[in-house]
């Protein structure tokens, strides 16, 4: 596996190179490498990495938020928070709806299949989207309106919004006992108890670090490890109460920047360099997931379908910025920035196909579902990625 593992750096590291020569992010030249040398294509990346590939995805999504949250100011946060709620759902909502009225027609589905699908597809791709975001507020690129702080704040909650009304859908197909009016109210349960439990360790974690471990890799190191162990109790407890752990994850790095901002630098810098390793990984990770094949299966109307949910969803992602202070250019920003498909797809897209397989149920519906979801990672992480670099430096400068 580590003779895997090492080849995979240091070609991703090539190929980064060569993708940033040519104006395009580095992320895509990843995600490229990992579906050529992926089980599906190649078949080059062992199957050891395969099997904990999972656990290092899930690393790479902790630093991700981790460092989101070390750069959310709660001045910032203040301005942008209400629009950043509306943002998470909204958008969401209307893109899934398209799709639950298009599957039928386009697709051959039932309306609860496809509504299923909408859900699986509706979600944005914080593995994409919050690294650029912080990228531009490193380059204090559209900072002053707080544009990339209300994007990665409105991009993390839509996932936990997407995934809840996903287990609500699939629980009521396949006939699994669900408490509806229970599930839909543990939306906003989950993430005031995310928002809680992240900023209480958040504020525990300010205070030991002042008095113990002073050195800023060991206050790293303990944050991540308490960060997979939120991760696992949300695991444990998901069934009796919601918790959306991530969200816990992103307010610890928010407390601890308002506490001690010079503390809140440090850790983010050390973060900044695991990310060089953990973006690797992630991006390679992912790509090895995607089933050409599969993708090939859903065909032009599965790119049509994609193509006329993403058009929905930046209606109501436009539609959410009436009456703001943002500029044509901004909104249309936002727009783009609110397209890119890949970390939950890539965790639930075959999801449905085994749930309607244990239900005993036709499965070529959750094979179509999958298919969707596969080809959504192949044309939006890349063109999206893409789309957000090239409109950032053009029309948040």
């Amino acid at each position: 596996m580590i003779i895997s593992l090492a080849e995979i750096i240091i070609l991703s590291l090539i190929v980064d190179w060569v993708f940033r020569k040519m104006t395009i992010p580095g992320l895509v030249g990843m995600l490229l490498l990992g579906v050529v040398f992926g089980p599906y294509a190649l078949g080059w990346v062992n199957k050891d990495l395969l099997d904990v590939s999972s656990d290092f995805r899930l690393i790479a999504l902790i630093i991700i938020l981790l460092r989101a949250g070390l750069e959310l100011s709660k001045e910032t946060l203040n301005r942008v928070g209400a629009r950043a709620l509306v943002l998470s759902a909204v958008p969401a909502i209307i893109e899934g709806t398209a799709i639950t009225a298009l599957g039928p027609p386009l697709l051959g589905l039932t309306y609860m299949e496809s509504a299923i699908l909408g859900s699986v597809l509706a979600a944005v791709s914080p593995a994409v989207v919050v690294p650029m975001m912080i990228g531009f507020m490193k380059r204090g690129l559209g900072v002053k309106k707080g544009i990339p702080t209300m994007i990665l704040a409105a991009a993390s909650i839509d996932d936990v919004f997407v995934i809840i009304v996903y287990g609500v859908l699939i629980g009521v197909h396949t006939g699994t006992s669900v408490n509806i009016a229970w599930k839909l109210a543990g939306i906003p349960i989950s993430i005031v108890l995310g928002t809680v439990i992240g900023a209480v360790m958040g504020f525990v974690l300010y205070h030991l670090f002042r008095h113990f471990y002073s050195r800023t890799t060991k206050r790293v190191l303990v944050i991540l490890a308490l960060s997979v162990l939120l991760i696992q109790f949300e695991h444990l407890v998901i069934e009796w109460v919601p918790f959306a752990a991530l969200l816990a994850v992103m307010t610890i790095g928010f407390i601890i920047l308002e506490k001690d901002q010079h503390m809140a630098h440090e850790i983010s810098v050390k973060l900044g360099k695991i990310w060089v390793f953990a973006e690797i990984v992630l991006f390679t990770m992912v790509g090895a997931q995607v089933d050409l094949q599969v993708a090939l299966e859903a065909g032009l109307t599965g790119v049509v379908i994609i193509v006329l949910g993403l058009v929905a969803r930046s209606v109501g992602t436009y539609g959410c910025l009436i009456g703001s202070a943002f500029t044509s250019a901004e909104r249309r920003f936002i727009v783009i920035s609110y397209l890119p498909k890949a970390t939950v797809q890539a965790a639930i897209g075959g999801a449905p196909l085994a749930a309607m397989h244990l239900a005993g149920m036709d499965t070529a519906p959750g094979e179509i579902i999958l298919a969707v979801a596969v080809l959504s990672i192949l044309i939006t992480a890349p063109l999206g990625a893409w789309a957000i670099a090239i409109t950032g430096e053009k029309w948040l400068g």
